[in-house]
């Protein structure tokens, strides 16, 4: 578990938001290695203390992080190939004549790239390349054994059926029968091998990343969705501990009412937890999922705080969120129960969306940070909770999130009555929009402040991570070398300096 010190939480600190795949590099997608110690350097340049980041599991169709086939598994497409090469999995010749973009990632060339470098590896591997790593890989799956037999099984039978959902495999796969599993492993065991070893190098090489941000005070904010989903591991290896029927296809599903956003809500999919279910197990599945998380981050942001309170139930066979109740959960249980496994709350509780006084107390009950975003405060109305001057010190503030537009790309479709509004809050500005409400976020009395980088460099609506809702080229940004320069570390070190963080 991350054993950060407790000074690092209770100071003044500030960070940047940024999801290891938009970091720079010639193998088509950010990954693990020498760019992102550089990125840790630059961090510590700019006398940041914090680096967020987005979802690590292997993401699935879309190649969104918040819809990954495992809750513990890292992705492997994030896996360093100079590093390979570095360990003696790779030959330098295995990575000559590679040509990819290098201002986004285009993920159907990327994949198989990474795949094809990863069975070479292994491959190697099998052959007696890198006898060094052998006790440290036997070691890795019997700690892993909890979630690492399930997840490689699980990749290895989806790729046997040619990426389909589990709930379309044969039904002896689908409900799990012994007998069929047990010849599936002996069929298949060079697929077992290859996921088990993919993940033993990925988790090797974050856990040295990690280890070298920390030892610069570089801390890291990962980032929990409250929901997994529907075609992952987790499901088809727990079914109990989600409302599913005898098909194991579920009954009802995830999503938000309507709103002034969507006139029909809008209807997620994931499945929702049986908590009768994990209550009765003392939550122990979430618990083992926090576990894992906080090896790999120092602090989780749990995503949808609001449905550990409550959440909005959609029958199955609706297409939209405009039918369904809300169902409460023992949010105050489970967060003890949490408390008392950890010793504590290392936890951002991201309370955005539709907030009842019900939501709030929970989060205050156990003293959680809440989330406050700048982009949501200019409408208006001075009593907004999203306005600085209505903060209470144990708060995260942004100026956008990966969910948001750019704040160049914000500002440019705001309304006048908004427009007029923000010059009055902030009548003095610099000229540069993205830096006034950095420096609107650090000035604030949130104990945290964050932006993402996209912020810091004035990018605007093209380099925006994720339009929710739109269907194909999100999570797809990345920066090169050369845009994140000195005056930009410079300036960010001098805001951090001004407003003690």
């Amino acid at each position: 578990m991350s054993a950060i010190d407790p000074k690092v939480l209770a100071k003044r600190s500030s960070g940047l938001l940024l999801h290891p795949t938009s970091l720079p590099g010639p193998y088509g997608i950010g990954d693990l290695g020498p760019s992102a110690y550089a990125w840790v350097d630059a961090l510590v340049a700019a006398r940041q203390t914090w680096w967020q980041i987005l979802p690590l599991g292997p993401t699935g169709y879309g190649d969104s992080p918040y819809q990954c086939f495992s809750a513990f598994a890292g992705n492997s497409n994030l896996i360093s190939p100079e590093f390979l090469v570095r360990d003696g999995l790779l030959k330098q010749s295995d990575l000559d004549g590679v040509h990819f973009p290098d201002t986004h990632v285009d993920f159907g060339s990327v994949i198989p790239f990474k795949k094809a470098l990863l069975v070479k590896a292994w491959d190697n591997y099998m052959s007696g390349a890198a006898p060094s790593l052998r006790h440290p890989y036997e070691a890795f799956i019997l700690q892993e054994a909890r979630w690492l037999n399930d997840f490689s099984l699980f990749l290895a039978l989806k790729e046997a059926r040619g990426g389909a959902n589990w709930q379309e495999w044969p039904r002896e796969w689908m409900l799990r029968q012994p007998t069929a599993l047990r010849e599936a492993r002996k069929h298949l065991s060079r697929e077992l091998g290859l996921h088990q070893f993919a993940q033993f190098l990925f988790f090797r090489q974050w856990k040295e990343l990690k280890h070298y941000a920390n030892s610069r005070g570089v801390y890291l904010i990962g980032d929990v969705p409250i929901f997994v989903a529907a075609d992952s591991a987790d499901v088809w290896a727990n079914p109990e501990l989600y409302l599913l029927d005898a098909d194991r296809q579920p009954t009802v599903v995830a999503g938000v009412p309507p709103d002034y956003f969507s006139a029909t809500g809008q209807r997620w999919g994931n499945p929702l937890y049986n908590w009768e279910a994990l209550k009765k197990s003392r939550y122990a599945w979430w618990i083992s999922r926090l576990r894992s998380a906080l090896t790999e981050v120092d602090v989780v942001r749990l995503d949808h705080f609001r449905g550990f309170e409550a959440y909005w139930e959609i029958p199955a066979e609706k297409p939209t969120a405009e039918v369904g109740r809300w169902v409460t959960v023992p949010g105050a249980d489970f967060l003890t129960a949490v408390r008392e496994a950890f010793g504590g709350l290392p936890v951002i509780a991201e309370d955005l969306g539709l907030i009842t006084p019900e939501v709030d107390a929970l989060r205050m009950q156990f003293q959680l940070p809440g989330m406050r975003i700048l982009h949501f405060a200019f409408h208006g109305d001075p009593t907004d909770r999203f306005l600085p001057h209505n903060y209470d010190h144990n708060t995260v503030v942004y100026s956008g999130t990966h969910d948001n537009d750019t704040t160049i790309g914000w500002f440019a479709t705001l309304q006048d009555h908004e427009r007029r509004f923000l010059h009055r809050y902030m009548p003095h500005g610099c000229g540069d929009i993205a830096w006034d409400l950095i420096r609107l976020a650090w000035s604030s009395v949130a104990d945290r402040a964050l932006a993402p980088l996209q912020d810091v460099m004035s990018l605007g609506s093209a380099a925006r991570m994720n339009l929710p809702g739109r269907e194909a080229g999100n999570w797809s940004w990345r920066y090169t070398q050369n845009m994140l320069t000195q005056p930009l570390l410079d300036g960010l070190a001098e805001l951090t300096e001004v407003y003690s963080r």
